[in-house]
């Protein structure tokens, strides 16, 4: 059973869409810190462990600028990061209702940098304000997607505050109210000291997602230079992995028969399912119409590379189950 929710898993952050990745790394860092905290308690005689705060401190930022210019990665990393389950549970269903609407509009590609521009708004928005004043005092360490997630919210609110979710309880509810009611519930949070430094953060998400919604209507994406640099990380890590050429083992050779070469007579056009509707080729009727693999007559790697075709074309959910389980059998090589 475990085995196959890693599989669901890996299949999931592979090719779902991005709100569903970001959900599963946040979900799954928390497990760990949780497991952690749980094992230093226990070393610790069932008690507090000093030593899980120093964990803490790696990832989560402070209000201390000597911190953040020793540990500058906490700036993206404590966007990840949550201890309890009610903060998790409800940061990610948040999430998950409002992202895939803004994925979904928008593009599936601006979500990860609107998470991390809103995040880093939202903190740099708190840090100005609570620094010079008393107010962190009391403030050791700052972590949660909270201010990225109210970022989220107030965007898509803002650019589509017509548009309708269903929300337990309430039923149909438009989406500029619930932001409204999210900014109040903000405001109102300033009365008190109670978590001042996450309200703070909260507002300063919010601020970030009123001004990138104005902006995007205008055709300017603010988050824009995050994702470059998200995609410059991407292929610095490719080219860190990926073997040089020299490094490249030299393929077999090609053999003959019958007075032609095994890549004379392999197929040179597309699998029938890589063909969009209307194409010149029949259709396999198996499985409802839906193809199957590619012929015996192709490599593995072209099979592969069809596959991954048609999942950039219709998504994962149009592969039919021998494309997938093919897919798996890849993955798990």
């Amino acid at each position: 059973m475990l085995q196959s929710i890693w599989d669901d898993v890996r299949r999931e952050f592979n090719f779902g869409n991005m709100i569903n990745k970001i959900i599963i790394v946040n979900v799954g860092i928390w497990i760990v810190l949780a497991l952690t905290n749980v094992i230093f308690n226990i070393v610790n005689g069932f008690a507090t462990s000093p030593a899980f705060d120093g964990v803490m401190r790696f990832f989560a930022v402070t209000y201390d600028p000597w911190h953040l210019i020793t540990h500058p990665w906490t700036l993206v990393t404590h966007m990840f990061v949550h201890l309890g389950f009610f903060h998790i549970l409800w940061n990610m269903l948040f999430l998950l209702y409002f992202g895939r609407i803004f994925g979904d509009l928008y593009g599936d590609k601006r979500v990860l940098p609107l998470y991390i521009a809103g995040g880093l708004f939202a903190f740099v928005f708190s840090f100005v304000i609570i620094y010079p004043s008393s107010l962190g005092d009391n403030i050791s360490l700052a972590y949660g997607a909270s201010g990225a997630v109210a970022c989220i919210l107030t965007t898509i609110g803002v650019l589509q505050p017509e548009h309708s979710i269903r929300l337990m309880f309430l039923g149909n509810v438009r989406l500029k109210y619930i932001v409204m009611v999210t900014i109040l519930i903000q405001v109102l949070s300033l009365g008190t000291l109670d978590n001042i430094g996450g309200t703070i953060d909260h507002i300063g998400g919010i601020v970030f997602g009123i001004i990138y919604a104005i902006q995007l209507r205008k055709g300017i994406d603010l988050a824009a230079p995050v994702g470059r640099a998200i995609s410059w990380v991407e292929n610095t890590w490719d080219r860190i992995i990926t073997p040089s050429k020299d490094h490249k083992q030299s393929g077999p050779r090609t053999t003959y028969r019958r007075g032609s070469s095994v890549k004379e007579t392999a197929p040179k056009s597309r699998p029938s399912f890589m063909r969009k509707a209307g194409g010149s080729e029949k259709k396999s009727t198996r499985q409802g119409g839906d193809a199957g693999l590619p012929d015996n007559g192709m490599s593995h790697q072209e099979q592969l590379d069809s596959i991954l075709d048609k999942i950039k074309e219709g998504g994962y959910n149009s592969l039919n189950k021998e494309e997938k389980d093919f897919l798996l059998r890849a993955s798990n090589q």
